[in-house]
């Protein structure tokens, strides 16, 4: 079994900043993709980023040059550094991580965590 865990949302200003992690544990022989969805109330669920084993990363065209995802793969963790926020990244954010635990490959989620941008 593998397990990811989130932390790091919270309420916060527009224009102010917030770091979310996931950090996976159990049978994990390797991380693959790892990434970030979000879904806000009454919208469609949303990918946002994604990153590769090999640190190639990819951005939903509305966080381009404010969202940094990254990756610590000797923790098995991943971060979202999120900069001048907006009330639409208002969401619950999740992350998933492709996990291979030596004989299967699997998507791995979090349970989810609020983030909340008041204007």
């Amino acid at each position: 079994q593998v397990q990811l865990v989130e932390s790091g949302g919270g309420l916060v200003q527009a224009g102010g900043s917030l770091r979310l992690s996931c950090a996976a544990s159990g049978s994990i022989f390797i991380i693959n993709a790892m990434g970030w969805y979000r879904q806000a109330p009454g919208k469609q669920r949303e990918l946002v980023a994604t990153i590769t084993r090999g640190d190639s990363t990819n951005y939903v065209d509305s966080v381009k040059g404010r969202f940094t995802i990254s990756r610590d793969n000797a923790k098995n963790t991943m971060y979202l550094q999120m900069n001048s926020l907006k009330p639409e990244d208002t969401a619950v954010y999740s992350c998933y991580a492709d996990v291979h635990d030596g004989r299967y490959l699997g998507r791995y989620w979090g349970q989810g965590t609020q983030v909340t941008v008041s204007s």
